[in-house]
């Protein structure tokens, strides 16, 4: 297993021009590893909670795999991801080598049978979905776990939970532009409503700043020799550079908006619904 898919793998979207490429695969072809809204913390955080040791785990969208090796590593009884880029799906399965199962589909029609994982694990990925999407995904997730069963993601949230409707227009206007894709980043009480309408039981909430572009935030989430690496790339690539300041004007402009959001939530027996831990400080 390595965290470091073999170089000859292209990345999604890589013949697509920087000016118009996702904004999450332009940061990877910059070197950036960790795609998280709220960082490699908050990850780890949220996959402590959802417990993985000794679990199936079924993970959607694993994008470059970052998360796939952590996953692996807390020893699972068995780990199936689930991506719709062919060119994804193959660095996940060059992570996870013979510790897990790769396949290409969708994440709202996975083709898993009923109540067939203990863990769903899903990041970056419900936030760039319309309100359907969003609600089939769920409802996926929620199918393929068994009672008991834990979903776990980790999505762009917006603040407050009252935030001003038409400032909140004015922010996915933009970030959509900056980004170009159609995210719809919701707030803590949206996403909550949206695991809670599929039937599942939120038991723990966190949130970390939004800091995918600060420098504080890739020393810690890349290592020095990662961010030195991704200054390199943006110094020597001039489009690359421009898209990536334009989209670091936006998070600026938006910092005290955004944050990185965090919940997992378990499925019921049926019948049943047990009262949810408390959620962390700071949710």
């Amino acid at each position: 297993m390595s965290e470091n898919p073999p170089s000859d793998i292209p990345l999604p979207y890589a013949d697509r021009p920087v000016a118009t490429a996702p904004g999450h695969w332009v940061l990877a072809r910059a070197g950036k590893r960790v795609l998280r809204p709220g960082g490699a913390a908050l990850t780890a955080a949220m996959l402590d909670h959802a417990r993985l040791p000794g679990s199936d785990v079924v993970e959607l969208a694993p994008g470059l795999g970052r998360t796939a090796a952590e996953i692996v590593a807390a020893r699972p009884a068995s780990y199936t991801a689930i991506d719709r880029d062919p060119q994804a799906a193959a660095r996940v399965a060059a992570v996870v080598g013979d510790r897990g199962t790769v396949r290409q589909g969708e994440a709202a029609d996975t083709g898993l049978d009923d109540e067939c994982a203990d863990v769903v694990v899903g990041e970056a990925m419900l936030t760039m979905q319309g309100d359907k999407s969003k609600a089939a995904i769920v409802a996926e997730a929620a199918r393929v776990l068994r009672p008991g069963g834990r979903y776990a993601i980790h999505e762009l949230g917006v603040a407050p939970d009252d935030i001003d409707e038409e400032h909140y227009t004015q922010l996915r206007r933009d970030l959509a532009r900056a980004i170009h894709v159609n995210a719809r980043p919701m707030t803590a009480a949206a996403w909550r409503k949206l695991l809670e309408d599929a039937g599942l039981v939120v038991d723990w909430v966190d949130t970390a700043p939004m800091a995918l572009l600060k420098m504080s935030r890739n020393l810690r989430d890349e290592g020095l020799g990662g961010a030195a690496r991704i200054m390199w790339n943006v110094m020597r690539d001039k489009e690359l550079r421009a898209r990536i300041m334009q989209m670091r004007r936006t998070f600026t402009r938006y910092e005290k908006d955004m944050v990185g959001i965090a919940l997992v939530a378990h499925k019921p027996e049926a019948g049943a619904r047990t009262a949810p831990e408390e959620a962390a400080p700071g949710a």
